[in-house]
């Protein structure tokens, strides 16, 4: 038995970013039509309200005009059913901000004066529609103004043709409220349409985040591992030119372990998963550093378990030595020692902050601007709430990174 396509019962995607049956019959209240089926189907939903014009038409099919008044009203009556339906058939296909809708709607309103003055109290419906128009074409503040001016207008010609009370109130109070509601339906088709712009606004600069994430996250990595890598490569060099062929052949090895796990980090960064720690950082750094024949002098405590640091923020202290190491092996010209600390402080306004300092004794900075590396860390750091401070080292010699993040309060860190 052949398997039935049921594709054409999907919802599908308009053009608006609205959800429908198909693309073909998807009306949203406010969006453009996309084709002929679609501006076929709302024109016929529009088409159900004119069933209030049964009134000036039974007066038409009546004995009560000659036949020259009712060719006038039968064409009068076609030319403002025209107008209606010509203009919701414009504002769907072309920009809401159409400005040829008050052209329209003052037509509909001098066919909305002329018949009712000519042929009586039935006509007084079409000031309904007009109002709806009305409603429509105005902006929100305007249309609330122009709905009252068209129900006036009704009311006065009501009276100059001797309409009774009961059939006055029933025909001008659902002109008020119809052009009432219709200026309200404007109104939330704008937010709507504001909503769906905010989205696709929110969306791109999510979009945008990601992409500056995944730059910072490769930047610093391939920047630490292939630093690592260069200098190993070197160091092997070395040793294999001297003899040693067996401590050159370790250092070899080592380069393949560092291109391995630059790969492993780079498809975890790709995927969002990686989150370094301290621990992991401060061992590699030590291996880089090492490499590089600078001394280190690192707190041991650094590697242990921070209580009152989350993860976002252990996480940026993380990157920020990973960052401050690579500088120092790749830019630190001259540096024989790199000293990295892990402390806490207390900022003017009672926030306390975990402070990450790394300073080498090098020649320094100079008149070099930061690159892409502190730029991206600053950022890191800005997104849980902490800043970047760099600047000579002590007694002005060579670099200092210092990278702060807010902590926990010793309550905050009790368990409940």
């Amino acid at each position: 038995m052949p398997k039935p396509n049921l594709d054409r019962f999907r919802p599908v995607s308009t053009g608006s970013g609205a959800v429908g049956v198909t693309d073909s019959f998807a009306v949203v209240p406010g969006a453009r039509v996309e084709n002929v089926r679609q501006l076929v189907v709302k024109l016929a939903w529009m088409s159900l309200w004119m069933i209030y014009l049964y009134y000036p038409v039974e007066d038409l099919l009546g004995d009560e005009h000659a036949l020259a008044g009712k060719i006038a009203g039968w064409a009068a009556l076609i030319l403002f059913l025209a107008a209606y339906l010509g203009m919701v058939a414009v504002r769907s296909m072309a920009s809401p901000h159409w400005r040829g809708g008050l052209a329209v709607a003052g037509v509909m309103l001098l066919l909305a004066l002329v018949t009712s003055l000519t042929f009586g109290v039935p006509w007084l419906v079409l000031f309904t529609y007009t109002a709806v128009c009305v409603g429509a074409v105005l902006p929100a503040r305007m249309g609330l103004i122009g709905v009252a001016g068209i129900t006036a207008t009704a009311v006065c010609v009501a009276v100059v043709i001797g309409t009774e009370r009961d059939t006055m109130a029933a025909i001008v109070l659902p002109c008020f409220l119809s052009g009432l509601a219709m200026n309200g339906l404007q109104r939330l088709i704008s937010t709507m349409r504001e909503l769906r712009e905010a989205r696709a606004t929110v969306a791109h600069l999510a979009a945008s985040e990601e992409r500056l994430r995944l730059a910072r996250d490769l930047h610093d990595l391939l920047g630490h591992s292939l630093s690592l890598i260069t200098i190993k490569a070197q160091l092997a060099g070395r040793l294999l030119d001297s003899g040693q062929a067996e401590t050159g052949r370790a250092q070899v090895t080592d380069i393949e372990q560092v291109a391995r796990q630059a790969l492993t980090d780079v498809r975890e960064a790709i995927g969002g998963f990686r989150r370094p720690t301290l621990a992991v950082e401060l061992a590699a750094a030590r291996s880089a550093l090492t490499a590089a024949q600078i001394a280190v002098e690192a707190d041991t405590a650094i590697a242990d378990p921070q209580p009152d640091l989350d993860g976002p923020e252990a996480a940026a202290l993380a990157w920020a030595l990973r960052e401050a190491v690579t500088n120092v092996v790749r830019h630190g010209q001259g540096a024989t020692r790199c000293a990295i600390g892990l402390d806490r402080t207390w900022e003017g306004d009672g926030s306390r902050f975990a402070v990450l300092e790394v300073s080498d004794n090098g020649r320094g900075a100079g008149k070099s601007f930061a690159g892409n590396g502190l730029s991206g860390l600053e950022e890191r750091l800005a997104l849980v709430g902490g800043r970047l401070d760099t600047g000579p080292g002590p007694r002005g010699k060579g670099f200092r990174l210092r990278a702060l993040v807010p902590v926990r309060t010793v309550a905050d860190s009790l368990p409940e």
